[in-house]
């Protein structure tokens, strides 16, 4: 068999840095979104956003809330809500394992990436649990000792 032919090919859309920032990530899970022939075109457009979207749990149903997929210009008279209520698709046990999670004090569900997988829509949800401000200040810390210590070992490894 053609190993190319099965090969999985993902485009990024939009990812959502702020999340990381915000949440501790505990767990992530693919999902499929319901979404109209005009906004797909948008997504391929690579416009959209998620900065403020999150997801919730409605009737043992999964919906996605307040991500902005702009008004496709050359679609025909049907104008959506860019910001409306989008339906995620879930197998039924995933989303009885996500109301189990939801459940637990202080954990949401939070996007991370809107992506395009072998010309499918698909979501990276992420199971997450807030940070707190001082959690926020030691990883900035972190990051700015691992660039001070990056940039030196740059430094003395062209002076050698």
């Amino acid at each position: 068999m053609d190993n190319e032919a099965h090969k999985i090919r993902e485009k990024t859309i939009v990812n959502n840095r702020k999340a990381r920032h915000d949440y501790h990530i505990i767990d992530e899970i693919e999902v499929g979104l319901v979404l109209k022939g005009s906004e797909v075109k948008s997504l391929r457009s690579g416009k959209g956003s998620l900065a403020d979207a999150y997801a919730r749990i409605r009737q043992n149903e999964v919906w996605l809330i307040g991500m902005n997929i702009p008004v496709y210009e050359k679609a025909a008279i049907e104008q959506e809500d860019p910001t409306r209520d989008r339906k995620l698709l879930l197998h039924r046990r995933e989303i009885k394992k996500l109301i189990r999670r939801v459940e637990e004090k202080g954990v949401t569900l939070v996007p991370l990436r809107l992506y395009f997988k072998n010309n499918l829509a698909k979501l990276m949800l992420g199971i997450a649990r807030g940070k707190r401000q001082y959690d926020k200040k030691v990883e900035i810390a972190k990051r700015d000792a691992k660039r001070d210590l990056d940039r030196e070992q740059k430094r003395f490894k062209f002076k050698i």
